[in-house]
């Protein structure tokens, strides 16, 4: 049994859309945006493995070559630097949240 919403959209000038909204999982952009948060951290967990091993690897392999060698250890700092931007970033809105009692992550 599927349950529908009506759907209204206002455009400006005064022009209205109507149409089928099917009652789903995701009510409002914040439950979406909630749900997706473990995804980002988890992509973000493994591209920061990726760029650490790349350079890691690039570091190692550049047998001397300085030229080569600052490039492993650019990929290794910029990827340590991705990484503390989006953990600040995620604590900068925990603290937001909490101070301003904004109810940011409740469903």
């Amino acid at each position: 049994m599927s349950t529908q919403l009506a759907q209204v959209i206002q455009l400006p000038g005064g022009m209205t859309i109507t149409g089928p909204l099917p009652a789903g999982q995701f009510p409002n952009l914040a439950s979406v945006v909630t749900q997706a948060i473990p995804i980002v951290f988890s992509l973000a967990g493994i591209f920061l493995l990726v760029f650490l091993i790349w350079g890691g690897l690039d570091y190692m392999l550049s047998m001397g070559d300085p030229k080569k060698a600052e490039v492993g250890k650019n990929k290794i700092t910029s990827a340590l630097i991705g990484f503390i931007i989006i953990f600040v970033s995620y604590w900068i809105v925990q603290l937001i949240d909490y101070i301003f009692k904004i109810g940011i992550y409740s469903p």
